[in-house]
């Protein structure tokens, strides 16, 4: 117990003195952070020294080992670290695929060379990944997926296309289903591999968004020749590692809310709506949803931390990543709903003004995604009356 106290105390210090302030407010966009790759670009001085002083410690990704370009840290201490990284309001150094997703897929499943070969690169921001699953007529039903991979010898050829495809049209290299046996169920069939997007055969499309802003592309892939070192785990049996990914796909974007508030909801309601005699807002109803929600948010994130605990007992189901998923983007489909009601007519600002930047109505219309990206909802409560309710399905 004295040494994690002394190990909070030492962290704690050690953020205080190396964070700058800068990366210690809110993100304001999905450029406002460092991605990496090939052609990485700093956006300020401040992000620079931060992402060097994290990876110097090797805190990029504190809890791999350290072979792998990690910090080593015991769960307990990775926990601490995101406490106090939280309470200081640190930025992530570095934003990541390679970490939240593609890194844990590899780690169970990849050979020891392709670990070492990869995972340090992740951790130094080397390469920016994108994924490569849902296909214009495979959303829902992932495994109908059609991109082939053709054995030619000492390597793949691949042909066929997918779609919304986050950042391929930035991104370095995509980790990406296809199918390796047409006679095979089509579960049976599938296989993971890794694609560099600079290989010839490889094109993107942007997919612009009701929102007016996306990171979402269409990509294809045109007899695209793939070396067979660049398949991940067992051949035709990569839905194994697409299911495991997805737990990890599907905790990320449950969190996504969690990620960029610059005020909470009352916050934002006291500064723009009548307060009455007892400093309370006027609007009795709005008032309750807002303490509702409020309270949902606190309950979602103690649930949380309830759970990550179990699982350090092996107490964890795969399928409790549909819930995080699921319970997570309805917050933030909601707390998107009140900050619009709490904030008016200015809430439906598009363009940039004296009054607003357009970021509520912007991020109010990019919510409703979230209940699509990485499963839809309704596919996850099917997930959670089945695996974790146990419910019948007939």
């Amino acid at each position: 117990m004295n040494d994690l106290s002394d190990f909070r105390t030492a962290t704690r210090v050690w953020l205080e003195a190396n964070c700058p302030h800068s990366m210690r407010q809110p993100v304001k966009d999905p450029f406002d952070v460092y991605w990496g790759g090939r052609n990485a670009i700093f956006t300020t001085q401040d992000q620079k020294i931060w992402f060097e002083k994290m990876l110097e410690k090797r805190w990029i990704v504190p809890y791999w080992e350290e072979k792998y370009g990690g910090g080593g840290l015991t769960p307990e201490e990775n926990n601490i670290l995101t406490q106090e990284m939280t309470r200081l309001g640190c930025r992530k150094p570095l934003y990541s695929f390679g970490i939240s997703m593609l890194g844990p897929a590899l780690l169970k499943f990849a050979t020891e060379e392709q670990k070492l070969h990869y995972l340090p690169q992740i951790v130094e921001g080397k390469i920016w990944w994108c994924q490569g699953y849902s296909e214009p007529n495979a959303g829902s039903d992932l495994a109908s997926l059609q991109t082939k991979a053709l054995e030619k010898g000492d390597h793949y050829e691949i042909t066929g296309s997918k779609v919304w495809t986050s950042y391929a049209d930035k991104s370095d290299w995509i980790f990406c289903l296809v199918r390796t046996d047409f006679e095979a169920t089509k579960h049976a069939g599938i296989s993971f591999i890794l694609i560099d997007m600079a290989s010839e055969g490889v094109s993107t499309r942007p997919i612009k968004l009701i929102s007016g802003k996306s990171p979402f592309c269409e990509t294809f892939f045109d007899g695209v020749k793939v070396p067979k070192e660049n398949l991940i785990g067992t051949l035709n049996e990569g839905w194994n590692i697409a299911k495991f990914l997805l737990t990890h796909e599907r905790q990320m974007i449950g969190g996504i809310g969690e990620t960029d508030i610059r005020k909470e909801v009352h916050e934002v309601a006291i500064e723009n709506l009548p307060i009455n005699s007892k400093g309370l807002i006027s609007d009795g109803v709005l008032r309750s949803q807002i303490s509702d929600f409020e309270i949902d948010e606190e309950i979602f994130e103690l649930t949380i931390q309830r759970i990550t605990d179990e699982a350090k007992t092996g107490n964890n189901s795969g399928a409790l990543s549909s819930f995080f998923k699921y319970y997570g983007t309805e917050l933030n489909i909601k707390r998107q709903e009140l900050l619009m009601a709490v904030t008016g007519t200015d809430s439906l600002i598009w363009e940039e003004n004296e009054k607003s930047d357009g970021d509520l109505a912007r991020k109010f219309c990019r919510s409703k995604g979230n209940s699509i990206e990485g499963g839809t909802s309704e596919i996850q409560l099917n997930i959670i009356s089945k695996l974790i309710l146990g419910l019948p399905t007939k």
